[in-house]
């Protein structure tokens, strides 16, 4: 699931970005739809029909019904710094877990323990 809400310039954006999917060949379908996904977290398979090419029409149409929203700059940006922060919370929520469940190691835990070690048998270190 991507995004609902738009600045005005992302949905200029993604509505040129439609207009190229429609006249390039696969390859470039394919290439427009992962910037689609990567770059505006835009999923065209959250708005359109099963089997139904979506173009720019379908775009302005969904913010017609108001499937998508228009919203202003500053609002989508604070919107977009949440969701990376709520990102990197759950990145490292995943990361404890392997920790504590014993899938991985805490390479920052090991370094420490060696520099400990090492600082505390200078004679060691050759």
């Amino acid at each position: 699931m991507g995004r609902k809400k738009f600045s005005q310039r992302e949905v200029d954006i993604i509505r040129k970005l439609l207009n190229s999917k429609v006249r390039s060949n696969r390859a470039g379908q394919k290439m427009v739809r992962h910037t689609l996904r990567t770059v505006f977290e835009f999923n065209i398979s959250d708005f359109n029909i099963q089997g139904k090419a979506f173009g720019p029409a379908d775009l302005d149409e969904c913010v017609r019904r108001g499937r998508i929203q228009i919203l202003d700059d500053a609002t989508i940006e604070a919107m977009k710094a949440r969701h990376a922060e709520k990102k990197q919370h759950d990145e490292a929520m995943r990361q404890a877990e392997a920790i504590a469940e014993g899938e991985v190691i805490d390479w920052q835990k090991v370094l420490e323990e060696w520099n400990e070690y090492y600082k505390n048998n200078p004679e060691s270190c050759g």
